[in-house]
């Protein structure tokens, strides 16, 4: 596996007595408010665009909750339970590349970019659920710098010229005025019914002419597959 920064990664604490609280919370007043930062929806770009036409203005946000958006297309969505029974439907919406992907993300250098994909997670069960981020991105091989390619892990299921970089994944908006996420001690869970759009973005820059179509999202980790082999999230353009 690589080294990233994805909560998927790692494992994550389960209590039934947390969710039982989180559970009186979303019925309490003043939920928002306890959301986490504010946090921004970044568009696809062109292959080597730096963006800065692109971008659209900052999402409107409630207090120190997501800015909320219209659900983007989406591809077909699956549906997947966790060993504590967290469930989730994940749909792909987008590829990209860009410079700084992440409001965290380091600019890439001269004659790089970063390469991102965009999914929405919804909790599609009558209680909240801790919010996890269960797809990964993967590119071709070719298209990851010399130096970075022992980084470049590929994984059961998922096509042999596919790799997996270090990476991470945030939280950009909240979807169709979904209620924001729940802090619970240390904790960040998403509410009954509530969709939020994720990007995931490498760590480690790529090629300049990596052609976005060739980013794919996976769920591979066993605690989403039975058989650990990686399942692809289609994009909208490519579901067949």
């Amino acid at each position: 596996m690589s080294n990233s920064y994805h909560s998927h990664r790692r494992r994550k604490k389960s209590s039934a007595g947390k969710v039982g609280l989180a559970g009186a919370l979303t019925g309490a007043a003043g939920i928002a408010a306890v959301a986490a930062g504010i946090l921004v929806i970044r568009p696809v770009l062109s292959p080597g665009s730096d963006g800065a036409a692109d971008r659209p203005p900052a999402l409107s946000s409630q207090g120190n909750a997501p800015g909320t958006t219209p659900a983007p297309k989406v591809g077909p969505a699956l549906s997947i339970t966790t060993p504590e029974g967290y469930a989730y439907s994940l749909a792909a919406a987008k590829t990209g590349v860009d410079s700084k992907p992440l409001s965290d993300s380091t600019p890439a250098p001269a004659g790089s970019t970063y390469a991102y994909a965009e999914y929405v997670i919804t909790n599609t069960q009558k209680r909240p659920v801790l919010l996890d981020f269960p797809a990964d991105i993967f590119l071709p091989r070719g298209e990851v710098p010399r130096e970075a390619q022992e980084r470049c892990m590929p994984q059961a299921g998922v096509p042999q010229h596919m790799c997996t970089l270090p990476n991470h994944s945030k939280v950009t908006a909240r979807l169709n005025g979904s209620q924001a996420p729940i802090q619970d001690d240390g904790d960040t869970l998403i509410p009954t019914g509530a969709s939020y759009l994720v990007r995931v973005a490498t760590d480690l820059p790529v090629s300049e002419s990596l052609d976005t179509k060739d980013i794919k999202l996976y769920v591979w980790n066993a605690r989403y597959t039975s058989d650990r082999k990686g399942i692809e999230l289609a994009f909208p353009d490519t579901a067949g």
